[in-house]
């Protein structure tokens, strides 16, 4: 799979339309495994459900199971700045080959792959349990303290239909976190969670 910063090297094609197609084939085969399964869920439950399922961290641990990131072929930047481990570029790998099951053997075939390796995350989502509101844990912990974390996006780039999002959480001047994401509300989670990570881990 081709990283965007290798085929600017290279003059040649990333691996960004397999990503689009990718990720319209995982929201249909989830979207409908969803409204099968849960026959009396409403819309709006079934769309947080299908999100999360969906969403660049849930996609980037199976990735790191799958070892995607060994396959990844980086421009030079990328891959000296950590961009084999990176969230983003593991969740846009594991749609990519989603893409790649469609194409070569069909939507059947693509949405077995789909199931099986996302199955014991669609099951942790209808139980409740693959998801945490970090920002809102991050905000308790800092009211605590007297303080209020503050959201800024920091940088936005890819293509529109595949964008990503960096958001840096911070307080009273002082950077407590960093994070990425397809959209800035998924960003400025991942903000949180680095940002809880700290503070639970500066000595007492």
């Amino acid at each position: 799979m081709t990283h965007k910063s290798r085929a600017n090297e290279e003059g040649s094609t990333s691996s960004e339309r397999l990503e689009f197609l990718g990720d319209a084939v995982l929201g249909l085969v989830v979207g409908e495994y969803l409204f099968r399964e849960l026959p009396g869920a409403p819309e709006g439950r079934l769309a947080k459900l299908r999100a999360s399922v969906i969403s660049a961290p849930t996609l980037a641990r199976q990735a790191h199971i799958m070892k995607l990131g060994t396959y990844l072929r980086l421009g030079r930047g990328e891959a000296r700045t950590g961009g084999m481990t990176r969230e983003s570029n593991l969740a846009d790998a594991f749609e990519s080959l989603v893409g790649a099951f469609y194409i070569a053997a069909g939507l059947g075939a693509a949405g077995e792959f789909i199931l099986s390796s996302l199955g014991g995350e669609i099951h942790d989502a209808v139980q409740g349990r693959n998801y945490r509101d970090f920002k809102t844990s991050l905000q308790e912990e800092m009211q605590r303290a007297g303080d209020k974390p503050c959201y800024e996006v920091t940088k936005e780039e890819g293509p529109d239909h595949g964008k990503v999002f960096t958001v840096v959480v911070s307080a009273s001047g002082r950077i407590l976190g960093q994070g990425s994401g397809r959209s800035k509300k998924e960003a400025e989670q991942s903000a949180a969670h680095q940002a809880l990570e700290r503070l639970r881990n500066l000595p007492e």
